[in-house]
């Protein structure tokens, strides 16, 4: 349908109604708050993340590096087990050295000992390991005493202790005294040459003084 104006006046024109911008600042801060935050987050989140990886890495390293250590640990173990045993097989042959080395000399000297002192005689003479026992008869204890302090100074023994000395009463036509003696052996290198010559030598008698002159 069509309208006539008859008044012939302009018809004025409808105004635009005002946005109320109120309203929409706090959603517009909302919205840039949530972007911030969700910034944030995202940066704390990568930053976690960053350590997180970190740390399983450092994890993963002292992992790898605590199963070296045992491998390590366990090799070390078995050289000490090693190292025990070769020195017990060391010790065993150093003592088996020492018993081998010098003992035709200690017979020796012995022998020369037990022949110098007077009115002595052994019966036996047992070794185990580094000590001696020594088991005999004499005619006094002045004997007896005499062959300790023969076996003292030669320098092959560096312990000696009689055990037992008493008088054979089932000898009765002749004192006897029976006696036992230990004594421990000395080092090899402890024996000094010069005693060691002097215990397995016979004695020398003294020098005859010449005959005085007849005036």
């Amino acid at each position: 349908m069509i309208r006539i104006n008859l008044l012939g006046q302009t018809r004025p024109k409808a105004g635009r109604r005002p946005v109320d911008t109120g309203a929409a600042l706090p959603l517009v801060f909302i919205g840039i708050g949530a972007a911030v935050g969700l910034v944030v987050l995202l940066y704390f989140y990568h930053s976690l993340q960053t350590q997180l990886n970190d740390e399983n890495s450092k994890i993963k390293t002292l992992t790898a590096q605590k199963t070296e250590l045992q491998v390590i640990k366990q090799q070390v173990e078995a050289f000490e087990k090693q190292k025990q045993v070769l020195q017990q097989r060391v010790g065993v042959i150093e003592q088996l050295q020492r018993d081998r080395t010098g003992g035709q000399e200690l017979l020796d000297m012995v022998a020369n000992t037990v022949s110098r002192t007077e009115n002595l005689w052994l019966s036996s003479m047992t070794r185990k390991g580094n000590t001696i026992a020594f088991e005999g008869a004499s005619a006094s204890i002045n004997a007896v005493a005499n062959f300790i302090t023969a076996l003292k100074r030669s320098g092959y023994f560096q312990k000696v202790e009689i055990k037992e000395s008493r008088q054979d009463e089932k000898n009765t036509g002749v004192q006897t005294f029976m006696f036992q003696i230990s004594a421990e052996i000395s080092p090899p290198q402890a024996v000094p040459a010069t005693q060691a010559k002097s215990a397995s030598a016979p004695s020398q008698p003294a020098a005859a003084s010449a005959p005085a002159k007849k005036g």
